[in-house]
């Protein structure tokens, strides 16, 4: 599965599915398929099917989300592919286009395309088509549907995307393989591929660590810390690594088993009385294993904690989890949710040292439990220490697609919910870690940190992520071409990561970067493993090709809708401050160096403005960065507003006289 493709592609539009669609059979269980010709698909559990002339339509039980696969035909560019495959699917839309922007050839297609067609704030939507050419013939997949919708069920629109196959196409296997030994050779290969990449992708540093036979071969880096300094990186350069933080944290919970305090099939509320969800019926489902299993319906709203205010304390977790509702029912689907994970780490460090204030609790409990028994001795929670000595700084585009080094106060916001990605640590360190995942829980020196069954509980395959690809607790587990993969990653601002062990073969890779182009590096990175272990087909190049020209073409194209100071007469129609009464916070508006400066929680920096395809106006911050605001400016009843969207939720921040 490409999944930077799939991010791509899988775009949403707000308009109502057929009515002939509507009373299709839905299916029990995820169930393959092919289209009249012969294109193979997984319809996914609960979505209907059917077909309509030339389209195979997938609708999701909500009845408001399409994944129209349209069949073949010659075109001569993948514009006119996707026009045509419009034409038959529902003839009468008419979007402008966005974004062309090329994907990686693979799964038997020659070449991919992804094409994103404008849209309005208001409408809550977008609108995408993915076309995918073999031989001669174009595939296009349309995603058209409520946002919110495809928030909840992006699993399985993963599923319906990465299943798509020409007619014919045999799957590459590595199953049943010897897999190859990393000899210095190999290990030479994947670091000289780190290092092309890097280049290409204007990543100024990566972290690396391989692991064979259980042992660590290599552990150091390329490139620089930070821009314009030579100080390079090295074996115990300090990243932030973010969401890697969980699987951490979840290792605390299976040593805690160990111990007798708790179990995994406990409720919460017997463990900790104050826990409470939006939803009682969701509360007193809850068991120790659900905070993390990313299944309990809670939907993900990062901008609740990204907006809020400075100096908040660990327990704000267990307050916004309680005024949070779940979007889907228990159990029902994979909704991944920063604030539960939190809640998992911080039960776990209540139990561990329940004298303690529930921060210091579990920054304990980590270091005694984990941190120092693994000799992890660059991994630290406290920025003091993270952002000293021998660490990497975070990079991001500027407004004009330029690489530039960013201030590292965005990512504080962290520190409340640190147990879901608050984590400081090194290559050296978080290959340390990955061994104990490959020896099932063994530490280097040959002493059991946790026992095998209770880290294993960890990688038990729940909620399904996508094609032959599940999320246990605080890990994914995967199949890649006949190979168990179980790894995770991590994102904040400026600093993306990945670790990966293949069970059974004694082989882990870690990748630290610290630039937001490094994500377009992870998936690449994987795929040239396989190629060196099992001689798979030469891919990973290419991806790497396409997503480095992908990462210029999508910064050209926001630069282009952008407004840069900003339309002087909105910029002065706006209040200086507004507030948002749900959350409790403001943005202010200033006037900096000439230009107006925006603040709201940890996003801080300079605006622009945005003209939207309905005639309304955004407000969109442009400092470095993958992260900003991006308000609708409204004036209801009299005052003025600026709207913020988050996944499946809006803040609505109203003008303070």
């Amino acid at each position: 599965m490409n999944r930077l493709a799939l991010k791509l592609a899988i775009v949403l539009a707000l308009l109502s599915a057929p009515t002939a669609l509507l009373a299709q059979v839905r299916a029990a269980a995820d169930t393959p398929g092919k289209t009249a010709s012969g294109i193979a698909y997984t319809q996914p559990k609960d979505w209907a099917v059917t077909a309509q002339g030339a389209a195979t339509i997938f609708v999701a039980p909500e009845e408001n989300l399409n994944i129209a696969v349209i069949d073949g035909g010659t075109a001569p560019t993948a514009q006119a592919a996707a026009a045509k495959a419009w034409s038959l699917y529902k003839p009468n839309a008419e979007r402008a286009v966005r974004l062309v922007a090329p994907g990686a050839p693979g799964d038997g297609w020659d070449e991919r395309v992804g094409i994103v067609y404008e849209t309005s704030p208001s409408e809550r939507a977008a609108v995408s088509a993915l076309a995918m050419r073999s031989g001669t013939s174009w595939t296009v997949a349309i995603v058209d549907g409520a946002e919110a919708t495809m928030n909840k069920r992006a699993a399985a629109a993963a599923l319906i995307e990465g299943s798509l196959r020409p007619a014919g196409y045999v799957r590459e296997t590595f199953a049943g393989r010897t897999p190859h030994r990393l000899t210095p050779a190999r290990i030479k290969a994947l670091r000289d591929f780190v290092a092309e990449s890097a280049r290409s992708l204007e990543v100024p540093g990566v972290g690396i660590a391989l692991i064979d036979q259980g042992k660590v071969v290599y552990a150091g880096g390329y490139g620089v810390r930070e821009l314009g300094s030579p100080a390079p990186i090295d074996a115990h350069t300090k990243f932030m690594i973010a969401s890697n933080t969980k699987g951490m944290s979840t290792l605390l919970l299976s040593i805690l088993a160990d111990e007798g305090k708790l179990r995994w099939d406990q409720k919460v509320t017997d463990l900790y009385p104050s826990f409470r969800l939006g939803s009682d019926a969701t509360t007193h489902a809850t068991l120790v294993r659900h905070l993390v299993c990313a299944c309990t319906g809670m939907p993900r709203r990062d901008y609740a904690f990204i907006l809020a205010d400075e100096g908040l304390p660990a327990t704000d977790t267990f307050r916004q989890l309680s005024e949070t509702q779940p979007t889907s029912t228990f159990g029902e689907l994979y909704q991944y949710s920063n604030l539960m994970a939190a809640a998992a780490g911080y039960l776990g460090g209540s139990l561990a040292y329940p004298r303690l204030e529930l921060g210091a609790a579990y920054d304990k409990a980590m270091q005694t439990r984990i941190f120092g028994p693994l000799g992890m001795h660059d991994t630290t929670f406290d920025f003091k220490v993270g952002e000293s000595g021998d660490w990497a700084r975070p990079h991001g585009y500027d407004v004009d697609g330029r690489m530039v080094e960013m201030s590292n106060y965005f990512n504080h916001l962290i520190t409340p919910y640190r147990p879901a990605g608050g984590a400081w640590s090194s290559p050296a360190d978080v290959a340390r870690y990955a061994q104990l995942e490959l020896s099932k829980g063994v530490m280097p020196n040959g002493k059991r940190l946790v026992s095998q069954a209770s880290l294993l509980e960890r990688r038990k395959r729940g909620v399904p992520t996508g094609e032959d690809a599940w999320y246990g607790m605080g890990l994914f587990d995967e199949v890649i071409s006949g190979v168990e993969v179980v790894t995770h990653g991590g994102t904040l601002q400026g600093f993306h990561s990945d670790w990966w062990v293949l069970p059974g073969t004694g082989i882990g890779a870690v990748i630290l970067t610290n630039s937001d182009s490094g994500p377009a590096l992870l998936g690449p990175f994987l795929r040239r493993l396989m190629e060196v272990v099992y001689d798979g087909k030469p891919e990973a190049a290419q991806q790497v090709a396409s997503a480095a020209a992908r990462l210029k073409v999508q910064a050209k194209a926001r630069r282009a809708k952008l407004t840069v100071p900003g339309d002087p007469a909105v910029l002065a129609s706006l209040a200086a401050k507004y507030h948002d009464p749900e959350i409790g916070n403001t943005i202010t508006l200033t006037e900096r160096n000439g230009a107006k400066w925006i603040k709201a929680g940890f996003i801080e920096g300079p605006v622009a403005t945005r003209k939207n395809a309905d005639g309304s106006t955004s407000l969109v911050s442009i400092a470095p960065g993958g992260i900003g605001v991006d308000a609708l400016i409204g004036n209801g009843n009299g005052v003025r507003t600026l709207t913020i969207h988050d996944s499946q939720h809006d803040y609505v921040y109203t003008e303070v006289r």
